[in-house]
């Protein structure tokens, strides 16, 4: 059925234009809100959250790879509550998920985010972020994804219930005034994370991780402050550095034309750009 000749879904009442663009979806997409919320709790169904906003590119590959395809579309309706956010709408939605993309996966996040949740208490059950439909690059189809998810949720109450508490705890540890320790940051919290980023780090290549490549500005931060301290991380740090901001200067993720860096490179050697740059990098 073509897009044009299907009636809308709930959000063609929308204001924001990125839920907007999902209005023909065959698939059965709520906002967030009451509605969607209490049909989860009322029919115990997990929650299929998808989070993005109408600049976003891979956002716009997933909707016609799968949100378009009527066989997805099926499956995310029968198994799950279908609920599209607009990050610009709900920031705090976001950084919710976002942060358990980082807790559950140790990568950073990005759109679109695509995460499963209880449908008590929403807590994270999987957390993704682009899927191709047909499996690729060692990412799941995401109608086999689907499935799975649905499928691990039918046969692993117990045990799901329980990781999702455990995120959920992991969470509220991240929360502004939330008592970890009276002991000082610098001498636990710091030496930890860069220990952390040791475990992450490209030698070769230089940045943390594997592709796509981005340049985490705060790790770097992190990095150049303890290269300045006396402690035991401080040559590691240094080394990790500028390694990485030399990799980064050379190769393709520096605007050699305009200035700037471009969000992330697709390879892990840095050479070609994704050629989108943001405010906030």
């Amino acid at each position: 059925m073509s897009t044009s000749s299907r009636p809308a879904n709930r959000l063609g009442e929308e204001t924001s234009p990125y839920l907007l663009q999902h209005a023909f979806n065959p698939v059965d997409w709520y906002p967030w809100g009451p509605e969607a919320l209490e049909r989860a709790r009322r029919e115990d169904r997990p929650i299929l959250l998808s989070v993005g906003y109408s600049a976003c590119h891979w956002c716009h590959v997933m909707e016609r790879e799968s949100f378009e395809n009527d066989a997805i579309a099926n499956l995310m309706n029968s198994l799950f509550v279908n609920i599209k956010v607009d990050r610009e709408e709900r920031p705090d939605l976001d950084r919710i998920y976002q942060l358990a993309h980082q807790l559950l996966t140790r990568r950073p996040g990005g759109w679109p985010l695509t995460a499963f949740l209880t449908p008590i208490d929403h807590a994270p059950l999987f957390v993704g972020t682009y899927f191709p439909a047909e499996p690729h690059h060692g990412l799941p189809g995401f109608g086999d994804l689907l499935q799975q998810v649905a499928q691990h949720y039918t046969n692993n109450r117990s045990q799901m219930g329980d990781h999702a508490k455990a995120i959920r705890q992991a969470l509220q540890q991240t929360e502004p005034g939330h008592q970890h320790t009276t002991e000082p940051a610098d001498t636990i919290t710091l030496e930890t994370a860069a220990r952390q980023l040791e475990d992450e780090f490209d030698a070769v290549h230089g940045g943390f991780g594997k592709a796509p490549k981005f340049p985490h500005p705060t790790h770097l931060s992190l990095l150049l402050r303890l290269a300045w301290s006396q402690t035991s991380m401080q040559g590691s740090a240094y080394q990790m550095t500028i390694k990485t901001l030399g990799e980064m200067a050379s190769g393709g993720l520096w605007d050699h034309v305009t200035g700037g860096f471009y969000r992330y490179a697709v390879d892990d050697q840095w050479r070609i750009p994704h050629f989108e740059k943001m405010l906030y990098d």
